[in-house]
């Protein structure tokens, strides 16, 4: 398995980020290697939002999809998210919000598994420079967006 997390001062507020993060269907527009996100059964409360969710990630013709089931907490301001179906053994993922001076820490956590033990040895390698790049382009997004609107 591969795990790593991140945490990081983003200058915007948080429900923004939040908003954000939770547009899955945004994502090919600034996360790379996103071709296509789609967002089904969708379900709202007083304090929850579930949908499961599909990401299509790769390059031309060299792409998979994965399907996630996405908890949000708006009590806890927590983000979860679970591996339905797709090329992943196992995936956990959460995203952690707090206000900070009128910015935004993020705590980011994912561990998974690939199904496929070769193409698994390959991303445990790459996986670092990935997930700093996709980082990177959430934060660049974001401050692009919500920097200076409240």
């Amino acid at each position: 398995m591969s795990s790593a997390s991140i945490k990081k001062i983003i200058d915007c507020k948080k429900k923004h980020l939040i908003e954000m993060v939770l547009d899955i269907e945004k994502y090919p527009e600034f996360v790379p290697w996103c071709l296509e996100g789609k967002i089904f059964d969708k379900n709202e409360s007083q304090d929850l939002i579930t949908f499961n969710g599909d990401l299509k990630v790769g390059k031309s013709f060299l792409n998979e999809t994965f399907s996630s089931h996405v908890s949000f907490y708006k009590d806890k301001d927590l983000i979860i998210v679970s591996n339905l179906t797709g090329p992943l053994k196992h995936l956990k993922n959460e995203w952690r919000f707090k206000e900070v001076n009128n910015a935004t820490q993020l705590e980011f956590f994912i561990d998974f598994e690939l199904k496929n033990p070769i193409l698994n040895g390959i991303m445990k390698r790459s996986f670092e420079l990935g997930l700093n790049k996709i980082a990177k382009a959430f934060e660049e997004r974001a401050v692009k967006l919500y920097k200076n609107v409240d």
